[in-house]
């Protein structure tokens, strides 16, 4: 059944998402060698990659931030594209949330394509956030106001798993086992 549900994935574009410490890296490079030939894009680079001039997204951004974040939706998506075409499995990990979501959905157009929300609770994001070398809350942002914002702003398209008390491994297992929930 799992060597099945894998085959689906072939040449597939699968988009993690969730808010800041939701897992999304970690849970993204898991799956992606799981897989026998995949690419993992993470959309933070196409961002890391505007030197100067770079407008970082926090509540009530302005109109150059939105237009970054889209420009980098934009990227990830063709790049997720480009390695589908290829025969690759492009497992992509951004925060997507709000109707940013289904904007995505439609930027990309490899099909099958699959959306995992990983939604673990705030105090679990909290908690996560503390033990990485890279503190993505601040500036307007706690896993409070983003869990809600996602929670509440973001169509319900897709697996939404609450990946709170779960390991790499345990999240990874019920993506692919619940695979046909993904799918877009």
């Amino acid at each position: 059944m799992v060597d099945s549900k894998i085959a689906e994935l072939d040449s597939a574009v699968v988009l993690v998402t969730g808010a800041m410490a939701a897992g999304k890296s970690t849970i993204a490079q898991a799956l992606a060698e799981r897989l026998p030939r995949a690419a993992h894009v993470r959309g933070d680079v196409f961002r890391r990659m505007v030197v100067s001039g770079r407008a970082e997204m926090a509540p009530g951004a302005g109109e150059d931030a939105l237009a970054q974040l889209r420009l980098r939706h934009r990227l990830s998506a063709g790049t997720a594209d480009a390695y589908a075409a290829e025969g690759f499995t492009a497992v992509v990990q951004d925060i997507v949330i709000g109707k940013d979501l289904d904007e995505y959905i439609g930027l990309v157009r490899t099909r099958p394509m699959y959306v995992v929300v990983l939604a673990p609770d705030p105090q679990t994001l909290a908690v996560r956030d503390e033990g990485r070398a890279k503190t993505g809350y601040g500036g307007g942002w706690t896993p409070e106001v983003l869990d809600r914002a996602m929670r509440e702003e973001t169509p319900k398209r897709g697996l939404w798993l609450d990946s709170s008390g779960q390991t790499p491994q345990r999240t990874v297992d019920e993506i692919i086992a619940r695979l046909d929930e993904a799918r877009q």
